[in-house]
């Protein structure tokens, strides 16, 4: 699945004085981690954005915000912002800040235990 590069660029750009990102190809797309933790990304032509459950009720009532619903059910804590809410430079920092804000309370995702072979 492709997606947006321009978007991906922006984004890469937006967050180049943090100290700890890390690009991930995932859901059919590009994800950065911060500091180790899933924090915003590309998917088709939306920016993915971490921002916490507490933060998306308000997150929702933004121009070109939706649930992010990648698996067919809503993830919490996760939306989608299509280009619309994005075509401001104000509205694409906000996004971002929000973003980056969640990402310093957020926990790491546990690491996934190695399965070990039995003979």
């Amino acid at each position: 699945m492709a997606f947006n590069e321009k978007l991906s660029d922006r984004i890469r750009e937006a967050l180049m004085n943090e100290m700890d990102v890390e690009e991930k190809y995932m859901f059919g797309g590009v994800c950065y981690m911060v500091n180790g933790k899933m924090s915003v990304g590309v998917v088709g032509e939306e920016m993915m954005c971490r921002i916490g459950e507490a933060n998306e009720s308000v997150a929702l009532e933004r121009n070109g915000c939706r649930p992010m619903d990648f698996t067919g059910r809503p993830m919490k804590g996760h939306v989608y912002v299509s280009e619309v809410g994005l075509k401001r430079k104000a509205d694409f920092d906000y996004w971002i800040r929000l973003c980056l804000e969640f990402n310093a309370i957020a926990k790491k995702a546990p690491k996934a235990k190695k399965k070990s072979k039995e003979k």
